[in-house]
């Protein structure tokens, strides 16, 4: 299943997305159950599997073909959100978890590299995360160093600690593409990552949420990001460290993560501080950022005045 959250009516709603349309359900509930369903993504995760039931047979009873036509839209013409437009707390964050892109930054520092031995965590704040199609906000007075980093996250099913790399699986929900938006000279400069990587629009995400059943197994797919077409990194969740299980074990090892909670998996090599001469994004550069199995996630960079 692929659930999104969109405006519809000045405000945010749920919807399947099935090809190039999206479902409303929140008018499915109400008009094939008779009764309100979750009104955000966060509830819909928190119903756990009682509300997955009610929403296949939401789907079941209105399909495209069914008398309730009326509640599929094209998705070319809503606005997309975040999945989770507002997370409740911090986007959890693994660093250097590709092989290739510590290299690059090593080299860029002119450092050896170190492999870490265990999954490195910083966060992002909730205020930075933005949509598909939203603009990443350019302030040339906080950065002169915009960088881009395409990353596979997946988000907590449910409240849970001392998860065991075995059972991960069971508390994953879904899986979505976001991209670490990075401002490297505050990032360097502060001496630790969350500052650069916390600015206001730094943490798009999206443009779905993949659930775990159909999104399969989180190992062999492709991941990409291009900045105007041209092709900058390109790369397969394979070549990460410490997968999502190893990363569920360790961040969750005494404490609890809570349903809703955004996990994003560190970005392979490829990103401007890494490039040789460095390059840095600027204004109307559009950036995409893809995974195989979820989608498309775009984004255009506007400079504030």
């Amino acid at each position: 299943m692929r659930l999104a959250t969109y405006i519809s009516d000045g405000r945010p709603r749920l919807g399947v997305v099935s090809g190039l349309a999206i479902f409303d359900l929140e008018g499915g509930f109400a008009r094939i159950l008779g009764r309100s369903g979750p009104g955000s993504m966060i509830e819909l995760i928190e119903g756990g599997e009682a509300i997955r039931w009610d929403v296949d047979a939401v789907l079941a009873a209105g399909g495209q073909e069914s008398g309730h036509g009326d509640l599929w839209h094209d998705i070319a013409k809503v606005r997309l959100l975040a999945p989770i437009p507002e997370p409740r707390k911090n986007v959890f964050c693994v660093g250097r978890n590709y092989k290739l892109h510590i290299e690059e930054g090593a080299r860029a520092r002119g450092a050896t590299p170190a492999y870490p031995a265990i999954p490195e965590f910083f966060t992002k704040s909730p205020t930075s995360v933005i949509g598909h199609e939203g603009e990443i906000r350019l302030d040339t007075g906080v950065t002169q160093k915009l960088d881009y980093e395409v990353e596979l996250a997946f988000v907590i099913g449910r409240r849970c600690r001392d998860v065991p790399a075995a059972k991960a699986a069971d508390v994953i929900f879904g899986y979505t593409v976001l991209n670490d938006v990075t401002a490297r000279d505050l990032q360097f400069a502060h001496g630790q990552w969350f500052k650069g990587k916390s600015l206001d629009t730094y943490c798009p995400v999206g443009p779905v949420i993949v659930t775990a059943d159909e999104f399969g197994s989180p190992a062999g797919h492709a991941l990409s990001l291009r900045v105007n077409g041209e092709l900058r990194q390109s790369s397969s969740t394979d070549d990460m460290l410490f997968d999502c299980a190893a990363i569920v074990e360790s961040l969750s090892a005494g404490m609890t993560l809570e349903p809703g909670d955004i996990v994003t998996t560190g970005t392979p090599s490829g990103v401007g501080l890494g490039l040789s001469p460095q390059v840095w994004l600027k204004d109307g550069d559009v950036v995409e950022a893809e995974i195989a199995g979820i989608g498309v996630l775009r984004n255009l960079v506007r400079q504030v005045q």
